[in-house]
Protein backbone atom coordinates (compact mmCIF):
# COMPACT_ATOMS: atom_id res chain seq x y z
CA UNK A 1 0.00 0.00 0.00
CA UNK A 2 1.30 3.17 -1.09
CA UNK A 3 2.70 5.62 1.48
CA UNK A 4 1.01 8.93 1.56
CA UNK A 5 2.51 12.23 1.38
CA UNK A 6 2.24 13.40 5.13
CA UNK A 7 3.55 9.64 6.00
CA UNK A 8 7.01 9.93 3.72
CA UNK A 9 7.17 13.70 4.96
CA UNK A 10 7.04 12.57 8.62
CA UNK A 11 9.69 10.09 7.70
CA UNK A 12 12.00 12.27 6.46
CA UNK A 13 11.95 14.90 8.90
CA UNK A 14 12.55 11.98 11.52
CA UNK A 15 15.79 10.77 9.63
CA UNK A 16 16.48 14.80 9.55
CA UNK A 17 16.14 14.62 13.00
CA UNK A 18 18.52 11.84 13.60
CA UNK A 19 21.35 12.76 10.81
CA UNK A 20 21.17 16.70 12.90
CA UNK A 21 21.86 14.96 16.47
CA UNK A 22 24.79 12.59 14.81
CA UNK A 23 26.43 15.72 13.55
CA UNK A 24 25.73 17.59 17.00
CA UNK A 25 27.53 14.32 18.34
CA UNK A 26 30.31 14.19 15.80
CA UNK A 27 31.06 17.89 16.12
CA UNK A 28 30.88 17.48 20.37
CA UNK A 29 33.50 14.56 20.36
CA UNK A 30 35.50 16.69 17.87
CA UNK A 31 35.65 19.26 20.69
CA UNK A 32 36.12 17.34 23.57
CA UNK A 33 38.81 15.94 21.98
CA UNK A 34 40.54 19.31 20.71
CA UNK A 35 39.95 20.17 24.40
CA UNK A 36 41.46 17.45 26.05
CA UNK A 37 44.86 18.12 24.29
CA UNK A 38 44.74 21.30 24.82
CA UNK A 39 44.66 20.57 28.62
CA UNK A 40 47.62 18.02 27.91
CA UNK A 41 49.28 20.55 26.17
CA UNK A 42 48.79 23.49 28.95
CA UNK A 43 49.78 21.05 31.53
CA UNK A 44 52.57 20.19 29.97
CA UNK A 45 54.10 23.57 29.26
CA UNK A 46 52.82 24.92 32.81
CA UNK A 47 54.92 21.91 34.87
CA UNK A 48 57.88 22.63 32.28
CA UNK A 49 57.91 26.43 32.87
CA UNK A 50 56.87 25.97 36.65
CA UNK A 51 60.07 23.83 36.79
CA UNK A 52 62.22 25.23 34.77
CA UNK A 53 61.78 28.82 35.34
CA UNK A 54 63.76 29.20 38.53
CA UNK A 55 66.98 27.47 36.82
CA UNK A 56 67.49 31.64 35.01
CA UNK A 57 67.96 32.18 38.23
CA UNK A 58 70.80 31.32 40.83
CA UNK A 59 71.80 32.21 44.08
CA UNK A 60 75.49 34.31 45.50
CA UNK A 61 77.49 35.27 48.15
CA UNK A 62 79.00 38.49 48.31
CA UNK A 63 82.44 38.08 51.02
CA UNK A 64 84.70 40.54 52.42
CA UNK A 65 87.53 38.97 51.03
CA UNK A 66 91.53 39.74 52.26
CA UNK A 67 93.93 38.64 49.28
CA UNK A 68 96.58 37.41 51.24
CA UNK A 69 99.99 37.89 49.16
CA UNK A 70 100.70 34.48 51.29
CA UNK A 71 98.30 32.57 49.89
CA UNK A 72 97.91 33.72 46.37
CA UNK A 73 101.47 34.49 45.54
CA UNK A 74 103.37 31.36 46.90
CA UNK A 75 106.85 32.30 45.63
CA UNK A 76 106.67 36.72 46.40
CA UNK A 77 107.62 37.48 43.13
CA UNK A 78 104.10 38.20 41.66
CA UNK A 79 104.73 36.13 38.49
CA UNK A 80 101.85 35.02 36.55
CA UNK A 81 103.25 31.27 37.39
CA UNK A 82 103.50 32.04 40.98
CA UNK A 83 99.83 33.55 41.04
CA UNK A 84 98.25 30.59 39.03
CA UNK A 85 99.58 28.48 42.32
CA UNK A 86 97.93 30.44 44.76
CA UNK A 87 95.32 28.84 47.47
CA UNK A 88 92.92 31.24 46.32
CA UNK A 89 90.27 28.93 47.83
CA UNK A 90 92.21 29.50 51.44
CA UNK A 91 90.65 32.86 51.05
CA UNK A 92 87.91 32.00 50.15
CA UNK A 93 87.68 29.79 53.73
CA UNK A 94 89.17 32.76 55.73
CA UNK A 95 86.69 35.09 54.35
CA UNK A 96 83.55 32.61 55.31
CA UNK A 97 85.21 32.12 58.90
CA UNK A 98 85.55 35.81 59.19
CA UNK A 99 81.90 36.03 58.58
CA UNK A 100 81.30 33.43 61.00
CA UNK A 101 83.56 32.70 63.90
CA UNK A 102 81.44 30.24 65.39
CA UNK A 103 82.51 27.78 63.09
CA UNK A 104 85.80 26.34 64.82
CA UNK A 105 86.52 22.68 64.08
CA UNK A 106 87.57 21.67 60.65
CA UNK A 107 83.96 19.68 60.35
CA UNK A 108 81.87 23.16 60.40
CA UNK A 109 84.49 24.67 58.60
CA UNK A 110 83.54 21.72 55.67
CA UNK A 111 80.39 22.55 56.06
CA UNK A 112 80.48 26.63 55.90
CA UNK A 113 82.73 25.81 52.75
CA UNK A 114 79.78 23.66 51.43
CA UNK A 115 77.68 27.34 51.09
CA UNK A 116 79.79 28.48 48.22
CA UNK A 117 80.35 26.67 44.60
CA UNK A 118 83.88 24.91 44.05
CA UNK A 119 84.38 27.61 40.86
CA UNK A 120 84.50 30.41 44.14
CA UNK A 121 88.56 30.26 44.07
CA UNK A 122 88.85 29.93 40.08
CA UNK A 123 86.63 33.18 39.77
CA UNK A 124 89.05 34.55 42.18
CA UNK A 125 91.90 33.87 40.94
CA UNK A 126 91.31 34.83 37.67
CA UNK A 127 90.14 38.31 39.20
CA UNK A 128 93.51 38.55 40.64
CA UNK A 129 95.67 37.60 37.67
CA UNK A 130 94.07 39.95 35.70
CA UNK A 131 94.43 42.71 38.72
CA UNK A 132 97.39 42.04 40.98
CA UNK A 133 97.27 45.07 42.41
CA UNK A 134 94.41 43.34 44.50
CA UNK A 135 97.28 41.80 46.22
CA UNK A 136 97.05 42.31 49.96
CA UNK A 137 93.39 44.19 49.63
CA UNK A 138 89.68 44.37 50.50
CA UNK A 139 87.08 43.19 48.45
CA UNK A 140 83.55 42.69 48.15
CA UNK A 141 83.76 39.87 46.03
CA UNK A 142 80.12 38.47 44.46
CA UNK A 143 80.52 34.20 43.92
CA UNK A 144 77.80 31.81 42.76
CA UNK A 145 76.11 30.03 45.83
CA UNK A 146 76.27 26.28 46.46
CA UNK A 147 73.11 24.47 44.52
CA UNK A 148 71.78 23.44 47.95
CA UNK A 149 72.24 26.76 49.30
CA UNK A 150 70.09 28.02 45.89
CA UNK A 151 67.85 25.05 46.30
CA UNK A 152 67.16 26.42 50.05
CA UNK A 153 66.76 30.60 48.87
CA UNK A 154 64.42 28.91 45.83
CA UNK A 155 62.16 27.29 48.68
CA UNK A 156 62.65 23.53 47.49
CA UNK A 157 64.11 22.37 50.65
CA UNK A 158 61.37 21.57 52.94
CA UNK A 159 63.06 22.77 56.44
CA UNK A 160 60.57 21.16 58.47
CA UNK A 161 62.14 17.79 57.80
CA UNK A 162 64.50 16.25 59.68
CA UNK A 163 68.09 17.24 59.59
CA UNK A 164 69.06 13.65 58.59
CA UNK A 165 66.19 13.82 55.08
CA UNK A 166 67.67 17.51 54.20
CA UNK A 167 70.39 18.05 52.18
CA UNK A 168 71.66 21.15 54.32
CA UNK A 169 71.46 20.65 58.53
CA UNK A 170 70.41 23.03 61.12
CA UNK A 171 73.94 24.46 61.22
CA UNK A 172 74.06 25.38 57.86
CA UNK A 173 70.37 26.82 57.71
CA UNK A 174 71.00 29.14 60.33
CA UNK A 175 74.31 30.97 58.07
CA UNK A 176 72.11 30.97 55.15
CA UNK A 177 69.74 33.08 57.86
CA UNK A 178 72.53 35.06 58.82
CA UNK A 179 73.63 36.01 55.34
CA UNK A 180 70.00 36.84 54.07
CA UNK A 181 70.04 39.46 57.44
CA UNK A 182 73.45 40.60 56.33
CA UNK A 183 72.16 40.92 52.53
CA UNK A 184 74.69 38.93 51.67
CA UNK A 185 73.03 36.58 50.20
CA UNK A 186 70.37 37.20 47.37
CA UNK A 187 68.91 35.97 43.76
CA UNK A 188 70.84 36.95 40.13
CA UNK A 189 70.30 36.09 36.80
CA UNK A 190 71.76 33.11 35.96
CA UNK A 191 74.17 33.94 32.71
CA UNK A 192 75.97 30.76 33.64
CA UNK A 193 73.39 28.51 32.35
CA UNK A 194 74.17 30.46 29.11
CA UNK A 195 77.92 30.88 29.38
CA UNK A 196 79.18 27.47 30.49
CA UNK A 197 79.41 24.26 29.47
CA UNK A 198 78.00 20.81 30.90
CA UNK A 199 79.42 20.43 34.79
CA UNK A 200 79.19 17.79 37.57
CA UNK A 201 78.15 21.09 40.06
CA UNK A 202 74.47 21.99 39.12
CA UNK A 203 75.26 25.52 39.97
CA UNK A 204 78.22 25.55 37.14
CA UNK A 205 76.55 24.11 34.58
CA UNK A 206 75.20 25.63 31.65
CA UNK A 207 73.97 25.12 28.31
CA UNK A 208 76.51 27.08 26.11
CA UNK A 209 78.60 23.56 24.84
CA UNK A 210 75.11 21.65 23.71
CA UNK A 211 73.93 25.30 22.12
CA UNK A 212 76.94 25.26 19.79
CA UNK A 213 77.21 21.70 19.15
CA UNK A 214 73.40 21.78 17.81
CA UNK A 215 74.29 25.07 15.92
CA UNK A 216 77.05 23.56 14.00
CA UNK A 217 74.95 20.03 13.55
CA UNK A 218 72.20 22.25 12.07
CA UNK A 219 74.54 23.69 9.65
CA UNK A 220 76.20 20.84 8.44
CA UNK A 221 72.75 19.03 8.22
CA UNK A 222 71.54 22.71 6.24
CA UNK A 223 74.70 22.58 3.78
CA UNK A 224 73.79 18.46 3.15
CA UNK A 225 70.20 18.34 3.23
CA UNK A 226 69.05 21.27 1.20
CA UNK A 227 71.05 21.05 -2.03
CA UNK A 228 71.15 17.91 -2.33
CA UNK A 229 66.93 17.30 -1.48
CA UNK A 230 66.02 20.37 -3.77
CA UNK A 231 68.41 19.20 -6.82
CA UNK A 232 66.36 15.45 -6.01
CA UNK A 233 63.27 16.70 -5.86
CA UNK A 234 63.60 18.49 -9.51
CA UNK A 235 64.79 15.65 -11.04
CA UNK A 236 62.43 13.46 -10.37
CA UNK A 237 59.66 15.93 -10.77
CA UNK A 238 60.81 17.81 -14.19
CA UNK A 239 63.60 15.43 -15.87
CA UNK A 240 62.99 12.20 -15.06
CA UNK A 241 61.31 9.12 -16.86
CA UNK A 242 58.21 7.88 -16.10
CA UNK A 243 58.63 4.30 -15.67
CA UNK A 244 59.18 1.19 -12.81
CA UNK A 245 62.83 2.62 -11.82
CA UNK A 246 61.65 6.32 -10.83
CA UNK A 247 58.75 5.08 -9.49
CA UNK A 248 61.04 2.66 -7.01
CA UNK A 249 62.94 5.43 -5.85
CA UNK A 250 59.68 7.49 -5.06
CA UNK A 251 58.11 4.79 -3.07
CA UNK A 252 61.75 4.71 -1.32
CA UNK A 253 62.06 7.69 -0.57
CA UNK A 254 58.68 8.12 1.82
CA UNK A 255 59.69 4.75 2.99
CA UNK A 256 62.83 6.57 4.44
CA UNK A 257 61.04 9.68 5.18
CA UNK A 258 59.45 6.88 8.23
CA UNK A 259 62.00 4.69 9.59
CA UNK A 260 62.50 5.16 12.93
CA UNK A 261 65.45 8.27 13.70
CA UNK A 262 67.57 5.43 15.50
CA UNK A 263 68.08 3.34 12.35
CA UNK A 264 69.95 6.66 11.16
CA UNK A 265 71.95 6.35 13.82
CA UNK A 266 72.93 3.02 13.49
CA UNK A 267 74.18 3.63 10.10
CA UNK A 268 76.34 6.40 11.24
CA UNK A 269 77.74 4.75 13.63
CA UNK A 270 78.49 1.75 11.03
CA UNK A 271 79.79 4.14 7.84
CA UNK A 272 81.14 7.23 9.21
CA UNK A 273 83.10 6.26 12.62
CA UNK A 274 83.80 2.24 11.59
CA UNK A 275 84.37 2.70 8.20
CA UNK A 276 85.42 6.42 7.43
CA UNK A 277 87.05 7.24 10.65
CA UNK A 278 85.24 10.09 11.52
CA UNK A 279 85.56 10.93 15.42
CA UNK A 280 82.96 10.23 17.75
CA UNK A 281 80.71 12.74 19.26
CA UNK A 282 81.86 15.06 16.72
CA UNK A 283 78.95 17.49 15.56
CA UNK A 284 80.14 16.85 11.49
CA UNK A 285 79.18 13.59 12.37
CA UNK A 286 75.50 14.47 13.60
CA UNK A 287 75.52 16.67 11.21
CA UNK A 288 76.09 14.26 8.34
CA UNK A 289 73.28 11.30 10.40
CA UNK A 290 71.02 14.35 10.74
CA UNK A 291 70.90 15.15 7.02
CA UNK A 292 70.47 11.52 6.10
CA UNK A 293 67.53 11.56 8.32
CA UNK A 294 66.21 15.28 6.69
CA UNK A 295 67.00 14.29 2.89
CA UNK A 296 63.42 12.27 2.76
CA UNK A 297 61.66 15.36 4.67
CA UNK A 298 63.31 17.72 2.22
CA UNK A 299 62.40 16.19 -1.01
CA UNK A 300 58.96 15.63 -0.33
CA UNK A 301 58.16 19.01 0.30
CA UNK A 302 60.44 20.27 -2.54
CA UNK A 303 58.51 18.02 -5.05
CA UNK A 304 55.18 19.23 -3.31
CA UNK A 305 55.78 22.99 -4.08
CA UNK A 306 57.22 22.40 -7.37
CA UNK A 307 54.42 20.45 -8.31
CA UNK A 308 51.87 23.30 -6.96
CA UNK A 309 52.91 25.15 -9.82
CA UNK A 310 50.21 25.16 -12.36
CA UNK A 311 50.86 24.15 -15.39
CA UNK A 312 50.01 27.06 -17.38
CA UNK A 313 53.88 28.43 -16.10
CA UNK A 314 56.13 25.51 -17.96
CA UNK A 315 54.07 26.08 -21.15
CA UNK A 316 54.46 29.51 -20.97
CA UNK A 317 58.26 29.72 -20.78
CA UNK A 318 58.11 26.89 -22.84
CA UNK A 319 55.36 28.82 -25.43
CA UNK A 320 58.37 31.88 -25.63
CA UNK A 321 61.46 29.62 -26.38
CA UNK A 322 62.78 29.03 -23.06
CA UNK A 323 64.76 25.46 -22.83
CA UNK A 324 63.69 22.89 -19.89
CA UNK A 325 66.29 24.01 -17.78
CA UNK A 326 65.71 28.01 -18.06
CA UNK A 327 62.16 26.77 -17.72
CA UNK A 328 62.76 25.23 -14.53
CA UNK A 329 65.32 27.76 -13.08
CA UNK A 330 64.26 31.31 -14.06
CA UNK A 331 60.13 30.14 -13.55
CA UNK A 332 59.55 26.85 -11.83
CA UNK A 333 62.07 27.52 -8.87
CA UNK A 334 61.25 30.63 -7.86
CA UNK A 335 57.55 30.30 -7.56
CA UNK A 336 58.15 26.85 -5.95
CA UNK A 337 60.65 28.01 -3.69
CA UNK A 338 58.45 29.33 -0.51
CA UNK A 339 57.23 25.96 -0.23
CA UNK A 340 60.58 24.55 -0.58
CA UNK A 341 61.78 27.13 2.30
CA UNK A 342 58.94 26.26 4.95
CA UNK A 343 59.44 22.41 4.21
CA UNK A 344 63.35 22.54 4.85
CA UNK A 345 62.89 24.50 8.20
CA UNK A 346 60.05 22.20 9.44
CA UNK A 347 62.44 19.55 8.49
CA UNK A 348 65.54 21.29 10.41
CA UNK A 349 63.11 21.76 13.33
CA UNK A 350 62.40 18.33 13.18
CA UNK A 351 66.44 17.15 13.43
CA UNK A 352 66.91 19.58 16.10
CA UNK A 353 64.53 18.10 18.55
CA UNK A 354 66.44 14.33 17.56
CA UNK A 355 68.22 12.80 20.19
CA UNK A 356 67.89 8.67 19.42
CA UNK A 357 70.66 8.79 15.89
CA UNK A 358 72.67 11.33 18.42
CA UNK A 359 73.22 9.11 21.11
CA UNK A 360 74.27 6.39 18.49
CA UNK A 361 76.96 7.90 17.12
CA UNK A 362 78.86 8.69 21.08
CA UNK A 363 77.61 12.50 21.05
CA UNK A 364 76.36 11.12 24.92
CA UNK A 365 79.55 11.42 26.62
CA UNK A 366 80.05 13.83 29.30
CA UNK A 367 81.85 17.27 27.88
CA UNK A 368 82.64 20.58 29.44
CA UNK A 369 84.56 22.42 27.12
CA UNK A 370 82.61 24.38 24.38
CA UNK A 371 83.31 23.35 20.66
CA UNK A 372 84.82 25.41 18.83
CA UNK A 373 85.06 23.65 15.11
CA UNK A 374 82.59 20.96 13.89
CA UNK A 375 85.15 18.59 14.73
CA UNK A 376 85.86 19.01 18.44
CA UNK A 377 83.73 16.62 20.99
CA UNK A 378 80.41 18.18 21.90
CA UNK A 379 76.69 17.18 22.68
CA UNK A 380 73.12 18.78 21.47
CA UNK A 381 70.30 20.74 23.05
CA UNK A 382 67.95 17.17 23.35
CA UNK A 383 70.97 15.09 24.61
CA UNK A 384 72.46 17.45 27.04
CA UNK A 385 68.54 17.07 28.42
CA UNK A 386 68.97 13.73 28.58
CA UNK A 387 72.28 13.68 30.55
CA UNK A 388 70.46 16.30 32.99
CA UNK A 389 67.11 14.19 33.17
CA UNK A 390 69.41 11.58 34.37
CA UNK A 391 70.93 13.19 37.50
CA UNK A 392 69.78 12.39 40.68
CA UNK A 393 70.73 15.96 41.88
CA UNK A 394 67.83 18.19 42.82
CA UNK A 395 69.12 21.24 41.14
CA UNK A 396 69.67 19.30 38.00
CA UNK A 397 65.54 19.14 37.59
CA UNK A 398 64.97 22.57 36.92
CA UNK A 399 67.97 22.97 34.45
CA UNK A 400 66.63 19.89 33.13
CA UNK A 401 63.56 22.15 32.41
CA UNK A 402 65.13 24.97 31.36
CA UNK A 403 66.83 23.33 29.08
CA UNK A 404 63.60 22.19 27.62
CA UNK A 405 62.34 25.67 27.09
CA UNK A 406 65.06 26.86 25.16
CA UNK A 407 64.90 24.00 22.92
CA UNK A 408 61.17 24.83 22.63
CA UNK A 409 61.68 28.53 22.16
CA UNK A 410 64.24 27.48 19.20
CA UNK A 411 61.34 24.50 17.89
CA UNK A 412 58.73 27.47 17.86
CA UNK A 413 60.84 30.00 16.54
CA UNK A 414 61.38 27.99 13.43
CA UNK A 415 58.15 26.62 12.95
CA UNK A 416 56.97 30.83 12.83
CA UNK A 417 59.82 31.36 10.89
CA UNK A 418 58.24 28.93 8.17
CA UNK A 419 54.64 29.92 9.17
CA UNK A 420 55.68 33.04 8.09
CA UNK A 421 57.75 32.46 4.99
CA UNK A 422 54.45 30.90 3.78
CA UNK A 423 52.32 33.70 4.68
CA UNK A 424 54.89 36.40 2.88
CA UNK A 425 55.63 34.61 -0.10
CA UNK A 426 52.43 32.12 -0.85
CA UNK A 427 50.71 32.82 -3.88
CA UNK A 428 47.16 31.09 -4.57
CA UNK A 429 46.41 30.03 -8.40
Amino acid sequence: MARTQQEIRAVVEASLKKRYASEKRFRAFGFAAVMVGLVFLALFFLDIVGNGVSAFQQARIVLPVTVSAADVDPAADGSTASLSEGDYDAVIRNALVRLFPDARSRADRRELAGLVSVDAGFLLRERVMQSPELIDAQLELTVPASANVDMVLKGNVDRALPESQRVVNDRQIDWIDALLAQNRLYLGFNSAFFSNGDSRDPELAGIRGAFMGSFYMLMVTLLLAFPLGVAAAIYLEEFAPRNRWTDLIEVNINNLAAVPSIVYGLLGLAVFINWVGLPRSAPLVGGLVLALLTLPVVIIAARAAIKSVPPSIREAALGIGASQVQMVFQHVLPLALPGILTGTIIGMARALGESAPLLMIGMVAFIVDIPGTPMEPATALPVQVYLWADSPERAFVERTSAAIIVLLAFLLLMNLIAVLLRRRFERTW
